[in-house]
């Protein structure tokens, strides 16, 4: 994790991302799964990605207050932080909602002029009521209140992910939380008409 972060430190020096995805292991994924995507639709955007394995919001946090992000200033962001959270009984949604939105504050103040786009907690489980879906569930409801659709902008993409019913398929998350290649497609495309707009494109 630190081998990880001191990777960032020295890509935050470098300078150039116009585009940094921050998050958990399922941004990280984009490494793995999601690399045929990747190559697609964002390394031709000089897209970064700042995903650590095992995450929650306070690590992201200390990321951002330990160098992440000093002295750049990426058109956008987009930040899908909080299934950790979610998956430990202790942390209320409530509280992951306050974690987004401090992270949403380290952001304004280290690059003001970077959009946000702020991720809904992916799908988890394979069923509407498996328990740490619900929880997830309870996150995301809080969500909206933190964009202005000026700086922060709020995307719930969740639907695209799942079958009709609500089931999530292990086509879409081989362990039905990480996604699988098809999975990290999904998002891509569920992304792109924003992105378009966020990043200035035609």
């Amino acid at each position: 994790w630190l081998t990880r972060h001191e990777q960032k430190l020295a890509e935050t020096k470098a300078g150039g991302s116009q585009l940094i995805f921050l998050g958990d292991s399922i941004t990280q994924g984009w490494e793995t799964a999601g690399k045929a995507a990747w190559e697609k639709h964002f390394a031709p955007r000089k897209a970064a990605n700042y995903g650590f394995g095992g995450d929650s919001t306070q690590h992201v946090l200390w990321r951002l207050d330990h160098g992440e992000f000093d002295g750049i200033s990426p058109k956008v962001c987009v930040l899908l932080i909080g299934t950790n959270n979610a998956r430990h009984s202790e942390s209320e949604p409530a509280d992951t909602a306050a974690g987004v939105r401090a992270i949403l504050d380290r952001l304004a103040a280290k690059s003001p002029a970077t959009k946000v786009l702020l991720l809904a907690v992916f799908p988890r489980g394979a069923s509407p009521d498996d328990p740490w879906r619900r929880r997830a569930e309870a996150v995301n409801a809080l969500l909206p209140a933190l964009a202005d659709g000026q700086r922060v902008h709020f995307l719930n993409a969740n639907e695209k992910f799942l079958e009709l019913g609500g089931t999530l398929s292990k086509s879409v998350a081989s362990d039905l939380l990480h996604l699988s290649e098809k999975g990290y497609g999904i998002w891509a495309e569920a992304m792109e008409p924003k992105l378009k707009e966020l990043l200035g494109e035609k």
